[in-house]
């Protein structure tokens, strides 16, 4: 067999497997074979695959609105619903075009008429305010400033007097010359107001322009001094500044331990400035007796800690850098019940026998660890603050305002 009837007879048996033939003929045309679209037919004539006209040349057809023409758009339409009079495309009798109003709303009701019927107008919701965070300088920062301004030998820029009024932002400037730095508007009031004696001066910027503090700052005779927004920028630990800051001595009142019913504070190594400002105003609030600072505790004249507590804390007797062994020794020996807090205890303060009560030492401590375990093994009862499974812990401060409120109530009904 050759070579050509060979590839013929292959050929052929794959047309045959597959119902196809050789030579598929086009079944015939009819003359209603045609979509009813408007008159349109596939029925392509002599044009090839391919060979089609530019896009959008449809010759004679087009779109007619009045439903006259070639190529009309005659699709069956839907019935019409009674009182439904509709002219042409998107018109309804007694109403304009679609988009024709005049200037952009012009013939819209007021929204008066609307609500006068009675219905409720509904109002976006405005946007949530986020609450200003106030970005504070680390030590590291403010050492470096000082550093660069001693550095400086213009004199004009910075001058012998404000390098140490510089030097107070940190925590070595403040140990050195033994004064600290209040600054806003209700820091300053209350030092102005409550420790007069301490306040050495305060500094305002030129465009400060509270009259009232203004006047008693005159009233108290404390010297005045006129900053420029640089220096006064200098000066504050935070980004922000509200132009005005006091000067004053570095001094605390020590607690008086003799009293027959009394509450102290043990604070261990609470180092968030903001922690510790809270810790002396809750003290304040519920009429504790004092606060004990043990070594690691941040310093009570730190910038962040003045102003947390609203200058508050010079009016709660208080020792810092103390040694806490020593100190829970001494108030052991005057009578008073040491209190840890602990996740582990198996009590409230509550349930403690109400004679330990009359004399008593919270233990709180540091923000992660939480307070020494060594200390909790020298205190005389542990307590825990009754709440919900779903949180662990409770913020230092806010453990410490919850004991403070329940001691202050125990004490009331003790007299």
């Amino acid at each position: 067999m050759s070579e050509e009837n060979k590839n013929r007879t292959v050929k052929v048996t794959l047309d045959r497997k597959f119902g196809v033939s050789e030579k598929p003929e086009r079944r015939p045309r009819r003359d209603d074979d045609r979509e009813e679209r408007g008159g349109r037919s596939f029925d392509r004539g002599d044009r090839k695959f391919g060979d089609r006209k530019p896009f959008g040349d449809r010759g004679e057809r087009r779109f007619n609105r009045d439903g006259e023409g070639e190529g009309r758009f005659d699709r069956e339409r839907r019935p019409r619903r009674d009182g439904d009079d509709r002219g042409s495309f998107g018109r309804r009798e007694g109403r304009r075009p679609f988009g024709d109003r005049g200037r952009f709303g012009g013939d819209r009701r007021p929204r008066r008429e609307f609500a006068s019927a009675g219905a409720p107008i509904y109002r976006q919701r405005p946007e949530e305010q986020k609450e200003a965070v106030e970005e504070v300088l680390d030590e590291a920062a403010l050492e470096a400033r000082v550093a660069q301004a001693e550095a400086s030998e213009d004199s004009n820029f910075n001058p012998p007097w404000y390098k140490k009024l510089l030097a107070l932002t940190t925590e070595k400037g403040r140990e050195r010359e033994g004064k600290f730095l209040g600054e806003g508007v209700h820091v300053v009031q209350e030092l102005v107001s409550n420790h007069r004696e301490l306040v050495m001066g305060v500094y305002v910027t030129e465009s400060f322009n509270d009259e009232a503090l203004i006047e008693q700052i005159n009233e108290a005779e404390i010297r005045l001094n006129v900053l420029t927004d640089e220096q006064m920028k200098r000066l504050s630990s935070t980004m922000t500044t509200q132009g005005v800051i006091a000067v004053a001595r570095i001094a605390s009142k020590k607690p008086v331990y003799e009293s027959s019913r009394s509450v102290i504070t043990l604070v261990d190594a609470v180092q968030d400035p903001g922690n510790l400002g809270t810790i002396f105003r809750t003290s304040l609030g519920f009429g504790s007796d004092g606060m004990i600072l043990g070594r690691g505790t941040v310093s009570p004249f730190n910038p962040k800690v003045v102003r947390g507590s609203s200058g508050t804390f010079l009016r709660v007797p208080f020792e810092f850098d103390v040694d806490l062994v020593d100190q829970i020794n001494f108030l052991r020996s005057k009578g008073y019940t040491i209190i840890a807090t602990d996740l582990h205890a198996k009590q409230s303060l509550r349930q403690i026998p109400t004679n330990k009560l009359r004399k008593m030492a919270f233990l709180v401590g540091n923000e992660g660890a939480g307070t020494n375990p060594y200390f909790i093994e020298l205190a005389d009862e542990t307590v825990k603050i009754p709440m919900s499974s779903e949180l662990e812990s409770l913020n230092v401060a806010v453990a410490h305002g919850i004991l403070s409120y329940e001691a202050a109530q125990i004490q009331e009904e003790l007299k």
